[in-house]
């Protein structure tokens, strides 16, 4: 067979039968289905191994969606998923879930003006009502006044604390296992955010401030702790692969992760192993979220002899998250969970011992 071809597309008849699996692999052929068909395989067949620390990034309003109870639960619960990278935002609306806050489906062309005069927001075709927002960020503010959180932090352990007390609500509430950061919470994946300022949970943080709070996010320790994640993971003889839904700061600081290690610590390494994006990101414009793998190679971020393992699906997340879990439910099942937000301080002493700093 040439070398420039693949299989035969000989997809067998759709019947009452096709489930998820079959229809990925069997009916997704070409373009953009055969790269989602592609990203499902490397990420059950090579990403969702034992000795690969999988991170995943989150960009655009998929929580809202409802994708943290369908899906980013799931994935974490069953030891999928190591660490998360996410916008505040998402982490903000997964919070609604857990206080028992409802978002409703709805249209794109409502008119905003009458939403406004209604009290009701919109994510495009999700609208809920302004008190959910406001409950929300009384909540966030209420749990800020704890001692435990009047100092500085990382934004992972932020996150963490922030996850018990929305564990122990949508207990009370019996609502559920809906809430993302509460999962995360229990099964100890630590969950950063790029840009902290950059959200409602953000504002809340800065309104605190203003009233005498100490509590501040620490950036650096952010910056240091993923890098030493990802840094520890290889020194352990293991490999490491991200998955990007969307594009934007948290693919970025996902990937700068062996820049950081390389370029400016000045240790010895290759770059990522393995790839997964999906995006609506043209790489043509010059923008971080359509940067394709191959350029990530010249920067050191994905090591250019996994290129091979690289894949980019050029469709919505809330398109492709709920076939990718659904693949990988039905072909991995679980792996065993890496906890990793108990090893972040060994991270970090690993980053310090090795770095190189003239």
């Amino acid at each position: 067979m040439h070398a420039c071809k693949g299989p035969a597309i000989t997809p067998p008849a759709m019947d009452e039968g096709v489930g998820v699996v079959q229809l990925i692999d069997k009916h997704f052929s070409a373009y953009n289905a055969a790269r989602l068909r592609e990203g499902a395989q490397l990420w059950a067949r090579r990403m969702a191994q034992p000795g690969v620390t999988v991170g995943l990034t989150l960009t655009g309003a998929l929580t809202p969606a409802g994708l943290g109870p369908s899906c980013l639960v799931p994935l974490v619960r069953r030891g999928l998923v190591d660490f998360i990278i996410s916008t505040g935002a998402n982490l903000y609306h997964d919070a609604h879930f857990a206080l028992g806050l409802t978002l409703h489906q709805s249209s794109p062309h409502s008119d905003d003006c009458a939403l406004r005069k209604q009290g009701l927001v919109r994510i495009y075709d999700i609208v809920m009502d302004y008190r959910v927002l406001l409950e929300t960020d009384s909540f966030f503010r209420e749990i800020m006044k704890a001692p435990e959180f009047d100092r500085v932090m990382g934004s992972a352990e932020f996150h963490h604390l922030a996850g018990r007390y929305l564990a122990e609500r949508q207990r009370v509430l019996g609502l559920g296992d809906l809430s993302l950061l509460a999962a995360c919470h229990e099964m100890q994946v630590p969950v950063y955010t790029s840009s902290p300022g950059d959200s409602s949970i953000g504002m809340n943080a800065a309104a605190m401030q203003l009233m005498g709070s100490k509590f501040n996010w620490d950036a650096s320790r952010d910056v240091n702790e993923t890098a030493g994640l990802v840094l520890m993971a290889k020194r352990g003889g293991g490999k490491t692969g991200v998955v990007i839904l969307g594009g934007g700061s948290p693919k970025n600081f996902m990937l700068q992760t062996e820049p950081h290690i390389q370029e400016v610590l000045g240790i010895e390494e290759k770059g990522h192993d393995y790839f997964l994006q999906v995006t609506d990101a043209r790489p043509d414009t010059g923008g971080l979220s359509g940067a394709t793998p191959s350029e990530a190679v010249s920067w050191g971020k994905v090591d250019p002899e996994g290129l091979p393992n690289t894949v980019v699906c050029y469709t919505d997340s809330t398109i492709a998250l709920p076939l990718l879990t659904a693949y990988l439910i039905q072909t991995v099942g679980q792996r065993e969970p890496q906890r990793l937000y108990a090893r972040r301080e060994e991270a970090l002493e690993l980053v310090r011992r090795q770095a190189k700093l003239g």
